[in-house]
């Protein structure tokens, strides 16, 4: 009977033994959750900020024309090219088209190209024309407008009254047919006139 007894009080303590040694063992592999270290490495900033363009305020280049304006001269108002050559007009002309060609066009060169109207210029009154080689020749008022090649200078005018028939252009579109400044010429019936002011045969005459 105590043998019993005994045998049972064994198991009982065994039993209480095994119990303590069930608790759960604590992970001994402790999650190494090491937070990833925040390497936070701002991003370089590379070169310079972007240069402004600097404004390269270039005037337009007169479009390969160029500018009439009306300059004041011993015959009144005229018109000009842009860099103030007189500008005359050819009363062979009855329109917009030209008739002078060859040695007349060697000494009243055309004024071509495209313009733009300066001061004192009435822009409706500017117009082209067709040459016969296909170049465009500035009209205003409806008349073909020329240089003289004797002019040198600006403000020169030894165009006017050669051969009476090339006269400077007053602002309204009108010749101005008084006979002040400079030139002579050949007064030949079709004339052109000489670019040298006198009577010989030189090739300028039309």
């Amino acid at each position: 009977m105590k043998l019993r007894q005994l045998a049972v009080l064994l198991v009982a303590v065994l039993a209480l033994a095994a119990c303590g040694a069930d608790e759960p063992a604590a992970d001994s592999a402790d999650t190494a959750a090491s937070e990833p270290a925040a390497v936070e490495s701002e991003p370089a900033t590379v070169g310079s900020e972007p240069a402004i363009a600097s404004e390269a305020s270039s005037e337009p280049a007169a479009g390969g024309g160029a500018e009439i304006t009306v300059e004041t001269s011993d015959l009144g108002d005229i018109l000009v090219d842009g860099e103030g050559m007189t500008l005359y007009v050819f009363d062979n002309d009855t329109d917009e088209n030209s008739t002078c060609y060859d040695d007349c066009e060697a000494n009243w060169p055309p004024l071509t190209g495209d313009v733009t109207a300066g001061d004192g210029v009435d822009e409706s009154l500017l117009g082209t024309s067709e040459r016969e080689d296909g170049s465009t020749q500035v009209t205003y008022a409806g008349r073909p407008l020329y240089h003289f090649a004797a002019d040198q200078a600006p403000g020169d005018t030894n165009g006017q009254a050669v051969g009476d028939i090339w006269w400077v252009v007053g602002a309204d579109g009108e010749a101005i047919t008084s006979a002040a400044g400079g030139g002579g010429g050949s007064e030949d019936s079709d004339g052109g006139g000489s670019a040298s002011g006198n009577d010989e045969d030189d090739g300028g005459g039309y």
